[in-house]
């Protein structure tokens, strides 16, 4: 998912390019960022609390910041001010809209991964019950003036597009791995009994990097 949504979602990556990516010390976001500091780039992380920030800083990002303690706009103004090349969305919302209205340079690239602020919302009305997280978005922004006029290009993608390629992206993961180029973490919750409870920590966003559940039966 991080390989070909960061490399061929937002293709041309170039070296010397300003990368931002949300959600970023989640198990896709840390990997994101690595691989754009691998080709050359300046990233620029967000995380919901000061430990992740602090474990962004320690993989080689340039910045990270705490989403619930800054100012985004303010932030991105500071640290980008000539504008973001490659913006890389786990989450969507009012982050989001922020991105694309202020601070994409021209021609630049959105790969939308995830939208996670937006899967616990609730329907908008009795009509919506049973559509999914997909049809019950509040009203935000009209962003296609923006999009327009700096000409971005904006792409959702599923991972199992990509599954044909798979060898290519484990080659280069595993080799970058070994080069120690790109570093792995996992969040083990112990016993397959906890697994709703994984599952709702990861939702709420207790994990850094993977979240696993171990079964600790076998």
């Amino acid at each position: 998912t991080a390989y070909f949504g960061l490399l061929d979602v937002c293709k041309p990556l170039k070296a010397g390019e300003t990368v931002l990516v949300n959600g970023s010390a989640g198990a896709v976001g840390n990997v994101v960022g690595q691989i754009a500091k691998i080709k050359g780039c300046t990233v620029i992380g967000f995380a919901g609390s000061d430990p992740k920030v602090e474990y962004l800083k320690s993989i080689g990002f340039d910045h990270a910041f705490n989403y619930k303690t800054v100012d985004l706009h303010q932030t991105l103004t500071q640290v980008a001010p000539n504008g973001i090349d490659a913006f890389f969305d786990n989450v969507g919302g009012e982050f989001a809209d922020t991105v694309l209205l202020y601070h994409m340079k021209t021609f630049g690239r959105v790969a939308i991964c995830g939208s996670s602020s937006q899967y616990n919302l609730k329907p908008a009305s009795e009509a919506e019950v049973g559509k999914g997280m997909f049809d019950t978005q509040t009203q935000g922004p009209r962003l296609q003036g923006v999009i327009l006029a700096k000409q971005l290009r904006v792409e959702g993608f599923m991972f199992h597009r990509f599954t044909d390629q798979d060898d290519e992206a484990n080659t280069a993961l595993a080799q970058w791995v070994q080069e120690g180029k790109l570093k792995w973490k996992e969040h083990v919750t112990e016993g397959f009994e906890n697994m709703p409870k994984a599952f709702i920590g990861m939702l709420k966003g207790e994990n850094i990097g993977k979240a696993v559940v171990k079964n600790t039966d076998v």
